[in-house]
């Protein structure tokens, strides 16, 4: 009995100190805690203050601009948060209305040259008509913004990306991808200005003649990304591929 009691009066101490550990950890995590919110509202403050004093280089100037939003990026601080990602950033600045909008001007220019270029431009064509549509000088919109932009689109689910084709950034405003024929035909049509004829897929890239002519039909009938001239003046039929054209509307 008395070894008995020794063995509970022991574990009781253990169950004491285990307790004690506890409230010793929690108030120390508590401690951690109020220190890191006090950091965190200093860091606010010290933002607030920035942005407050440079948002007008920060809305108009491109190079500033992509400055503050690497800084921001770095820290883990969207600077373009909607109001359901801090709401108080976007009200700060005025620059989630300011991305917001061109998000919808990049959505009208899209549209409104889909007809002609199957739903893919090339970004600096998207950014020139941007440019001309917002009636600014040119460097005022830069593809980092255009970008950033995009990405506010997402919930929309339409297809809007950015994509590299043959070393050149385009903008793709269709939900479907382009497959590695379309992609081969398009790289070819930006080194041609444009045009391609089925000789140059049989001839540069080893095509059949009924792969070119295959994938050419596609690309004009199923999914619009060319034109048919029936008259080309050397080889009497050519497909000209408008996003890979120079455009001077």
């Amino acid at each position: 009995m008395h070894r008995k009691g020794v063995g509970l009066a022991a574990f009781d101490r253990r169950e004491q100190s285990n307790r004690s550990f506890a409230e010793l950890s929690s108030a120390l995590n508590k401690s951690q805690i109020d220190h890191l919110h006090a950091q965190l509202t200093q860091f606010r403050a010290a933002l607030v203050h920035f942005a407050s004093t440079h948002r007008d280089s920060i809305k108009n100037d491109p190079s500033f601009r992509h400055a503050f939003q690497q800084m921001c990026s770095s820290i883990g601080v969207d600077p373009l948060a909607g109001p359901r990602k801090g709401g108080w950033w976007a009200e700060l600045l005025g620059l989630g209305d300011w991305q917001y909008e061109l998000g919808v001007q990049i959505v009208d220019i899209c549209v409104s040259t889909r007809e002609r270029n199957g739903g893919m431009i090339e970004m600096s064509e998207l950014i020139r008509l941007i440019t001309k549509l917002r009636g600014v000088d040119h460097g005022a919109v830069t593809e980092d913004d255009v970008a950033r932009s995009i990405s506010t689109l997402r919930p929309l689910k339409a297809g809007y990306q950015v994509t590299v084709v043959g070393g050149r950034k385009m903008v793709r405003s269709v939900v479907k991808e382009l497959d590695e024929d379309q992609t081969t035909i398009l790289i070819l049509a930006q080194e041609e200005g444009g045009r391609v004829v089925e000789d140059m897929l049989v001839q540069r890239r080893g095509w059949t003649r009924e792969r070119a002519h295959a994938a050419m039909d596609n690309m004009l009938l199923r999914d619009g990304l060319c034109w048919l001239d029936e008259q080309d003046e050397h080889e009497g039929r050519a497909y000209w591929v408008p996003s890979a054209m120079q455009w001077d509307l």
